[in-house]
């Protein structure tokens, strides 16, 4: 019967409507984000077609650049929410324009329990929410040694994940540089892979692993 009610919860949120994107969010978006996406670093996207438009959304990808969280928030038709550090808040113009852009905050040193709650709040209300499947920018740009909190993220929201592949990112800016290489991005979107059916670990880490071989294959297209 549980099992049943939980289903039944997850279909319905499956209909949630994303929140409108503010106006500070369009802005940045076809203002800021697309000209540099599109002219600078002659980016596209494939696979657009493969992103739900409605319902909770754990979007998973690999990590190569701190260009990654912008393009990935403007990229997908819909936007995407993402953790930033709670003292960027409190910095006048900028604080406001990340959460107007759909960032929250999450202070240094909490644990891990508390940012699953606070991003599972937020695919609660219909966002997608953006995961860098190994956590921390990788010099090879690749899905090198992932974590499961994309995937406990969907196993406790019901949110299907969503893989997503930046091909180039680290190259263009990676760590320790300091000035980009205006080299093509691109963003191949994969279909939609199914949340753990429970919160165990070896579910977890099967759904984990199949994130990562997805990815990867993506970046060697």
């Amino acid at each position: 019967m549980e099992s049943t009610s939980l289903t039944n919860k997850h279909q319905d949120s499956s209909l949630l409507v994303p929140p409108k994107p503010s106006l500070v969010y369009l802005i940045v978006s076809y203002l800021l984000v697309f000209p540099i996406f599109r002219i600078c670093f002659r980016g596209r996207t494939f696979g657009n077609e493969n992103v739900p438009l409605k319902g909770p959304l754990v979007v998973v990808a690999n990590h190569g650049s701190h260009l990654d969280p912008p393009l990935l928030g403007h990229a997908l038709g819909r936007p995407v929410a993402f953790m930033a550090k709670a003292e960027l808040f409190k910095i006048p113009l900028l604080g406001k324009i990340i959460s107007l852009c759909g960032a929250y905050p999450i202070k240094r040193g909490s644990s891990d329990r508390e940012a699953l709650r606070i991003a599972t709040s937020m695919l609660q209300k219909g966002w997608a929410t953006g995961v860098f499947l190994d956590g921390t920018r990788q010099d090879n740009g690749r899905v090198n040694s992932p974590l499961s909190g994309a995937a406990l993220l969907a196993a406790r929201s019901g949110a299907k994940l969503l893989p997503v592949a930046i091909i180039n990112s680290h190259r263009a800016l990676g760590t320790g540089s300091f000035f980009p290489r205006f080299l093509p991005i691109y963003l191949r979107i994969g279909l939609p892979i199914d949340p753990p059916l429970t919160r165990r670990k070896p579910d977890l880490e099967s759904t984990t692993e199949r994130l990562k071989d997805t990815i990867n294959l993506m970046l060697e297209q």
